[in-house]
């Protein structure tokens, strides 16, 4: 999925070849889910466009829009799969592919093409295979763009905005809440353009534990946090997002074996890299480096399947155990995939994203760490639909 820096290169070639130009044809798509799903069509955007000429181009996190000479101005969202291509310019892509085929134009799954007026002419597309990336029309002055929806429910852009990101800022916000501090990352109402990649590099440069709840971190840790974010950040989007550029020692080059065989498990310095799921996204973390040091999710609800794992061997005489699906049937590479499709509809329409907050515990473990209280046994019951009431 395309973060801060992939959406800082597009920007960039948006800024290249479409800005000072004006746009003579514009072709749209009537895409029930790109256009639909934030009140437009097709129609709107191409009559909007036709004949305007495009004065800049901007960013805040994973949103980008184009300001044109009048109201509207298109605001865009990539989602998982969205991208803008410039016929001719392999290098816009931030993985470009390695073929000597002809160029395809309009490039598969396009949403919507442009072509500008005058010599030498630019053609631009955005495609999107699984239609998960928004694009909308804010009619509004354009110095105005960012204090309007969508944007105006979003955090502020680590890049753009290094400034209003102080210490201060930063701990009364993470202190403020009670979820992993990878799930408050990527959250976009509290700060934009961190998604899961950036998020797992943020983490392992400033050794924090991606599972740690936000409110359990001490000052010092949170004054790291912050220039991990502006460090991580800042550099990923000056190398416009070509990870061949990225430093030796960032994770991202060593994360992408996961499920692979014969994948190298190990970092260049020998440290091991793990992976596991926080906020539902797939996270990668390196142990030796990222230790614990105060309440983990992860570890509050080990010590509750324990519980009740210890109940059922005192309420039942053969205990089962059984294979792990999940409830669709669906394999964990495609939950993930599901979760993550979740996530991206949340970002792309932020009055409907929710206040994430911390797991609700199943069973109330006793104080006494490694043990069980008879009462314990006595007042939970396992229900047939996997849930428990006390009884």
């Amino acid at each position: 999925m395309p973060e801060i820096a992939e959406v800082a290169r597009i920007v960039h070639y948006l800024r290249k070849f479409l800005v000072g130009k004006t746009l003579k044809v514009v072709n749209a798509q009537d895409d029930a889910s790109v256009f639909g799903k934030v009140g437009g069509t097709g129609a709107e955007f191409q009559k909007a466009l036709t004949g305007k000429k495009v004065i800049g181009a901007g960013q805040q996190g994973k949103y980008f829009w184009l300001t044109m000479e009048s109201a509207p101005h298109p605001v865009m969202h990539l989602g998982m799969t969205g991208w803008v291509h410039i016929r001719g310019q392999p290098s816009v892509h931030y993985r470009p592919k390695e073929t000597d085929e002809a160029e395809e134009w309009p490039p598969k799954y396009w949403k919507f093409t442009l072509e500008t007026d005058g010599e030498p002419k630019v053609e631009a597309a955005f495609t999107d295979a699984r239609r998960f990336g928004r694009i909308r029309l804010v009619n509004c002055p354009a110095e105005d763009i960012r204090n309007t929806s969508p944007l105006k429910e979003n955090g502020p852009d680590p890049v753009i905005d290094r400034d209003v990101i102080t210490e201060k800022w930063l701990e009364n916000k993470v202190k403020s809440k009670k979820v992993p501090i990878k799930a408050l990352l990527l959250d976009q109402a509290n700060i934009s353009g961190i998604g899961n990649w950036v998020g797992d590099e943020i983490l392992y440069h400033a050794k924090l534990h991606p599972e740690q709840y936000s409110d359990s971190f001490s000052s010092a840790q949170l004054k790291q946090l912050r220039a991990s974010i502006l460090h991580i950040t800042k550099t990923a989007v000056d190398l416009l997002g070509d990870s061949s550029k990225f430093p030796d020692e960032w994770i991202f080059n060593h994360r992408w074996g996961k499920g692979k065989k014969d994948a190298p498990r190990k970092l260049p310095n020998g440290a091991t890299i793990t992976f596991l799921t926080v906020g539902g996204r797939t996270s990668c973390v390196v142990p030796s480096v990222q230790k614990k040091t105060g309440a983990v999710a992860g570890d509050i609800n080990k010590a509750n399947k324990e519980a009740v794992e210890a109940i059922d061997n005192v309420t039942e005489s053969k205990p089962k155990t059984k294979k792990r699906k999940t409830k669709s049937g669906t394999t964990d590479e495609e939950e993930d995939s599901k979760l993550e499709a979740e996530a991206v509809e949340e970002e792309a329409n932020p009055k409907k994203q929710k206040t994430e907050s911390a797991p609700r515990k199943a069973v109330k473990t006793p104080k006494a760490k490694g043990q069980i209280s008879a009462s314990a046994t006595t007042t939970v019951v396992r229900r047939r639909s996997g849930r428990f009431s006390k009884g």
